[in-house]
């Protein structure tokens, strides 16, 4: 069985982060490990939630894993909440890299043209760095207009969307880049991607559903790697992923109008295991 370790914080209630990538990869036959980075009480789309911050712990749970020799067949990682943090995961990615394990970035600071609160420009350019030591990232268009200093617009063209994408590669990620929520036509979206060893391009264009909901992009980017560790391509990874998270916004908005909590996406687990040939 593959093993996984994904990097970010969990929300004690709410569907984000390590409560989405932890039952979703799992479902999928991969043994999924964690290292929060904090504790949560809900997800911040509700009022007056705690919060604890682990960054105290992160490097010394590291150190105990390398000492037990527990290695991984890949790193993923999505909200990191401090500089602090990403040089800790920077470190981690040097410790437990091997010729053949994969790291997966998705570089989440940033969405509708505006930087998270809290985070700066120099968060930005640290997590830039971070990009560079990865195998694969899935910024959205907001994360990588920040990532590579590019004026943010809403609308894009496809000559945009193709500079983009180099301007990613020139970071040293070293398999792929890919762009997420791409959309070049009405009710349309879907995902870019550049191999940066080929100079190959690809895209997947889906039906955009006209819906917000929090933790989506958790759910797109444990699906590929999930994926991934399955033995699919990036392109098919990306595709299930996709799909998988279209069936998830579609399932919750025909059937529950509660937003907060997020999406459905326990009861399309078997759509997702199908689709896996599972």
């Amino acid at each position: 069985m593959k093993r996984i370790v994904t990097i970010q914080d969990i929300s004690c209630v709410g569907k984000c982060s390590l409560t989405v990538a932890l039952p979703i990869i799992s479902a999928m036959g991969v043994e999924t490990a964690i290292l929060p980075t904090a504790v949560l009480s809900t997800h911040t789309m509700f009022q007056n939630y705690t919060f604890k911050d682990l960054t105290d712990q992160m490097r010394p749970i590291a150190a105990h894993w390398k000492k037990e020799q527990i290695d991984f067949d890949a790193i993923y990682t999505g909200y990191l909440g401090s500089s602090d943090q990403i040089e800790i995961v920077a470190d981690l990615f040097e410790e437990f890299r091997k010729e053949d394990n994969l790291i997966f970035v998705d570089p989440v600071m940033a969405d509708n043209g505006k930087l998270y609160p809290l985070f700066d420009l120099a968060f930005a350019r640290k997590m830039a760095r971070l990009c560079s030591l990865a195998d694969v990232i899935v910024p959205n268009i907001t994360e990588a207009c920040f990532l590579t200093g590019t004026e943010y617009r809403e609308s894009l063209e496809e000559k945009d969307v193709e500079l983009l994408l180099h301007r990613l590669a020139q970071l040293g990620t070293r398999k792929a880049v890919v762009l997420t929520g791409v959309s070049l036509e009405e009710g349309k979206t879907g995902v870019a991607g550049l191999d940066v060893r080929t100079g190959e391009m690809f895209r997947y264009i889906h039906p955009r559903i006209p819906v917000s909901y929090h933790g989506t992009g958790d759910i797109f980017s444990s699906t590929a790697v999930g994926a991934l560790m399955n033995g699919l391509s990036l392109q098919d990874a990306l595709k299930i992923a996709a799909d998988y998270t279209v069936a998830c916004i579609q399932e919750t908005m025909d059937n529950d109008k509660e937003k907060k909590y997020g999406v459905n996406f326990e009861l399309v687990l078997p759509q997702l295991l199908k689709a896996l040939g599972k």
